[in-house]
């Protein structure tokens, strides 16, 4: 990819990421724009008050590390590795997409072809898809033992805040892109999701949120079932209140925000794919909202 399409899907990203922050969404964006600056705040004036100029900028410093923490998890305290959590967040992602390709016996040139439109999709450079696909083809290899890199996956990115939910994100996205989740697909993901700490049950509940989160892609939900849709992305039911709604559309819009996914390390190749993500998600709350008759 040249430079000057490098830079024009790079502005098309950043257009995508501003465009899920629609109107009925500023409360949310002022929550998310004050949300990792809280303590920053609040130790910065306990500072200064007991000690002033320097007691505040004392405060400055452990207001920031404390709003690291909340926001990225202890995994993402320094922002020097985040290039390591990069690599490794990829790498175990096409590792495994490989993995999941051979999952039925064989890999077919269709899947090889989908994983490479599914790399093309991402705006991925002519460098790191060459990569991608190198690591495709090792998890593609017969007996692929993939428990190393799930091991190194964890002492790198798993004690961030997101990335073992991001990386089963993607990977489920990947699997139903094609249209089909087989069988064997879902075993190895359930498999790989226990590695990561995610219990059958859990990873069920995740998979079925990303399953009707996908059903609002391109804002083409089927109008017979998109409201019953909207509450599975959410992971809520018709039965839940308003607020429980506005609890878990924030969370999972906090949760996808791109700047914090960053700053935990995600790779921004994938940013494009969580921005997706959330698009669906604000359709799906929008959805909910308009039938419930609820304001912003």
């Amino acid at each position: 990819m040249c430079s000057g399409q490098a830079s024009a899907a790079k502005r098309t990203a950043n257009t995508q990421r501003i465009a899920i922050m629609r109107p009925s969404s500023r409360s949310m964006a002022a929550v998310l724009f004050l949300e990792p600056l809280l303590f920053k705040i609040i130790c910065i004036i306990a500072g200064y008050y007991f000690l002033g100029f320097w007691g505040a900028l004392l405060g400055w410093f452990v207001g920031a590390y404390i709003d690291r923490v909340r926001a990225y998890g202890s995994g993402a305290l320094n922002p020097m590795r985040n290039a390591i959590r990069q690599a490794v967040f990829l790498e175990t992602v096409f590792v495994t997409m490989g993995k999941l390709a051979k999952a039925d016996g064989r890999v077919s040139e269709a899947e090889v072809e989908h994983a490479e439109l599914f790399m093309k999709k991402l705006g991925m450079t002519d460098a790191h898809r060459a990569q991608a696909i190198a690591w495709f083809k090792q998890g593609a290899t017969p007996d692929f033992d993939i428990e190393p890199v799930y091991r190194r996956f964890i002492s790198i990115c798993g004690h961030t805040k997101n990335l073992k939910e991001m990386l089963l994100v993607s990977l489920i996205v990947m699997a139903l892109a094609d249209g089909e989740f087989h069988p064997e697909e879902e075993a190895l993901l359930t498999q790989l999701a226990g590695r990561l700490g995610y219990g059958p049950e859990a990873f069920k509940r995740l998979m079925d949120m990303v399953l009707n989160q996908t059903h609002f892609a391109g804002a083409q939900a089927d109008p017979a079932k998109a409201l019953e849709d909207a509450y599975k992305a959410l992971g809520v039911s018709k039965d839940s209140s308003d607020a429980e709604v506005k609890r878990a559309w924030r969370k999972l819009m906090s949760q996808y925000h791109p700047d914090k996914l960053m700053g935990q390390g995600m790779p921004e190749d994938m940013i494009a794919m969580a921005t997706e993500q959330a698009k669906e998600i604000q359709l799906a709350y929008d959805l909910i909202k308009k039938n419930r008759g609820v304001g912003a």
